[in-house]
């Protein structure tokens, strides 16, 4: 039974770990203000939450693993109030979502010109 917990408890750690590691790599990446807090919020939340759990399972059931739990509720109440809270000052302050257009029916010409195929 000890085998199966530390096995569990590894897998989450492991996971939690490689969704930091895929997060941070997109929070250099990603294009813009929204697309980075997005990326933020997902890692607090899902990466963090991860490991706390393969932590609590390793720690069993103590006051570590109450405090853990703790910090989890925490995360989850804070992490997307937190977003919320930025992308609006970011909006307040002015910045602008990029927005790629979807609709096929208006492309660009050679010259870049806007023109559409009816």
């Amino acid at each position: 039974m000890a085998l199966v917990l530390d096995i569990a408890s590894w897998v989450l750690l492991g996971l939690g770990a490689v969704m930091l590691i895929i997060g941070g790599i997109g929070l250099i990446r990603l294009p813009d203000v929204f697309s980075r807090i997005h990326g933020a919020s997902i890692i607090d939340t899902l990466g963090l939450g991860a490991i706390m759990f393969g932590l609590m399972i390793q720690g069993g059931f103590t006051i570590v693993t109450i405090k853990l739990a703790l910090i989890v509720i925490f995360i989850q109440f804070t992490s997307p109030t937190a977003t919320h809270a930025l992308a609006r000052a970011a909006l307040h302050g002015g910045v602008v979502p990029e927005v790629e257009e979807l609709d096929s029916s208006n492309t660009k010409d050679e010259q870049g010109a806007p023109s559409s195929k009816t």
